[in-house]
């Protein structure tokens, strides 16, 4: 199993008190090291502009590449562009873009993507909740593109809803999308009425839902969902701020409940598609509780 990072994701400067911080992936990254000290990391290369532009507009390249600020601009009340955040930016959708060529080529069945800013919430025109280019999106656009993939399932258990995944490819019937999500909560999307072109599943979880209700919903709806479609790579959007500990939502869940729906995830891919499979980092923003979820979905990713 390979792993990408790159130091620039730690340089991407959101200012004092802001959820999204440096020390989030730092927390990560010394965490993997400790338990998986022969991890093959990698270095995430830069994402082309033409790979960026294969799922946002011109406009949004300008504001995050071309701007260029000399000291930090606030691009909507949680979203934040500094001086080093388009080097970040290029590294974390560039990583994705790695992973795929690596899985896709044979050099890993596996690959973790251990970057920030996270990209969910980005739409094809928009930078917002804390996301500045849709990485997962990016990544699956160019397994389409660049490798000819006809099949590719996204897997979203993020705590809140990836309403830019979804309004990137909700008229691609090559991507099929599923999220679990609390519901209400910011971005104030993913109800089950919203099905894409028959390509997207939401199940909304109320506040306070367990491990157990968690898994149950993947197990009863999502993962048969993806089943169906036979990908030809899995690909997640891994947040992990479902967390009982982390202070933006109300979901009860715990390390172990990450690495069982992981478990699924790769057998998932296992059955269909010679076990390829990427994850990215989304959200989590708990140190504690983001570093030992991360450990036991690398730890079930690497079973």
């Amino acid at each position: 199993m390979q792993a990408f990072t790159h130091a620039a994701c730690l340089a991407h400067d959101t200012g004092p008190g802001h959820a999204e911080r440096p020390e989030r992936l730092r927390a990560v990254l010394d965490a993997l090291e400790r338990a998986h000290p022969d991890l093959d990391w990698q270095q995430a290369p830069r994402a082309s502009r033409g790979q960026l532009l294969r799922v946002h507009d011109e406009a949004l390249l300008k504001t995050v590449l071309d701007r260029q600020p000399r000291e930090r601009v606030m691009l909507d009340p949680d979203t934040v562009l500094s001086p080093a955040s388009a080097e970040a930016a290029l590294r974390a959708a560039g990583a994705g873009v790695a992973a795929v060529d690596a899985v896709l080529s044979g050099q890993a069945r596996r690959a973790f993507c251990a970057v920030r800013p996270p990209g969910h919430h980005a739409t094809a025109s928009a930078a917002m909740g804390f996301c500045l280019f849709n990485n997962i999106a990016v990544a699956a656009r160019h397994a389409i593109d660049a490798h000819g993939l006809e099949r590719v399932a996204i897997a979203d258990f993020d705590v809140h809803h990836g309403n830019g995944t979804q309004a990137i490819f909700a008229d691609d019937a090559r991507v099929r999308f599923a999220s679990s999500h609390q519901w209400p909560l910011y971005p104030d999307s993913g109800a089950r009425s919203e099905t894409g072109c028959g390509n997207v599943f939401n199940a909304p979880l109320p506040d306070g839902t367990d491990g157990a209700a968690f898994l149950a919903v993947w197990e009863d709806e999502l993962l048969p969902f993806l089943d169906a479609f036979r990908p030809q790579l899995v690909l997640v959007s891994a947040g992990f701020d479902g967390h009982r500990h982390d202070p933006l939502a109300g979901l009860q869940l715990e390390a172990e409940d990450y690495a069982r729906l992981t478990a699924r995830l790769v057998a998932l891919a296992d059955r269909h598609c010679d076990g390829r499979l990427v994850s990215m980092l989304e959200g989590g923003y708990e140190l504690q509780a983001l570093a030992e979820s991360c450990v036991a979905h690398v730890d079930a990713l690497r079973a």
